[in-house]
């Protein structure tokens, strides 16, 4: 998928936080593996995957303050600028899915704040490091990258590189947005492992709100110029996002981990469901098709 490259983004969408030291890693064992690797509950309270004392070796939290997008990225301005940069590119795709979602909840979806990290990051749920992976902090109402994570998606997850993995990921995380706008989340908190829980229904309608946007994005014409901020998706950016999706399923994980994979644990549902709720959401481009929390079958 690529960006209109006369299209206009703002950097301003976006600030530029973190920088602090890479933390020592938080939990253990399998749900820490999950946790670590690609920021088991997010989207959720992250009390229990980050610490609100201290996220480095030694010393405090080292992060510095927030600095306003038009001067940490000044460079992200057009849609060419967001088919060659990463950081361009996050700030691009959040663009498109506030575009997408003001359209099909018009009155109701409020964009939520975007903040791209390194390091460390301080946020209302607590301090998180860059080994949380991307997540959406509903205290503050913030989704939060470090965009080294998009390398570890291909590298050590196996995910294809192709610039819809990438959207993907950040439409998931707006996936959780929508859904504390809309009190989704209610439940999730006391019920969070589990092959059928409430936090693995809660991830999959993510997955599905992001294939809606996938649905929309090349349709849905940008304010600024009235043309589509994407261009026409092709077979190959669907392939990428659906690999993306299978990379972070907790089957796949968990044997990659450990050999053996435990239905117990599961906090964001096997490869497949993902699959599957990304390409529901694509294809209907509906978002009652994700209704996940009454599905007899996940």
């Amino acid at each position: 998928m690529t960006f209109d490259p006369g299209g206009r983004i703002d950097p301003g969408r976006a600030s530029r936080g973190g920088g602090g030291r890479r933390g020592v890693a938080v939990g253990g064992g399998v749900g820490g593996l999950l946790i670590l690797l690609v920021g088991a509950y997010f989207g959720l309270d992250l009390s229990g995957v980050v610490s609100g004392q201290q996220v480095g070796s030694g010393g405090g939290s080292q992060q510095g303050q927030a600095v306003d997008g038009r001067q940490a990225f000044p460079d992200c301005t057009t849609g060419q600028a967001a088919n060659e940069d990463v950081d361009c590119r996050v700030i691009a795709t959040a663009e498109s899915l506030d575009a997408v979602w003001g359209q099909l909840l018009p009155g109701e979806y409020r964009e939520p704040a975007l903040t791209l990290f390194t390091g460390a990051v301080s946020t209302a749920c607590g301090e998180a490091t860059s080994d949380v992976g991307p997540f959406y902090c509903p205290g503050d109402g913030t989704a939060y990258f470090d965009t080294a994570f998009f390398q570890e998606l291909t590298d050590r997850f196996g995910a294809s590189g192709g610039p819809l993995a990438q959207e993907y990921v950040v439409a998931h995380e707006f996936g959780h947005a929508v859904q504390d706008q809309q009190g989704l989340l209610a439940g999730v908190q006391g019920d969070r492992t589990g092959a059928d829980s409430a936090a693995v229904r809660s991830e999959l309608q993510a997955d599905c709100f992001a294939g809606v946007w996938a649905h929309h994005a090349t349709t849905t014409p940008d304010p600024d110029t009235g043309r589509p901020l994407l261009e026409p998706l092709t077979q190959t950016d669907v392939a990428d996002a659906l690999s993306a999706a299978a990379s972070v399923g907790d089957d796949r994980i968990q044997e990659a981990a450990t050999g053996r994979t435990d239905p117990e644990t599961y906090t964001h549902g096997t490869a497949e469901q993902r699959q599957r709720w990304f390409s529901t959401g694509y294809d209907s481009g509906d978002p009652a098709a994700c209704d996940t929390s009454t599905a007899a079958q996940l």
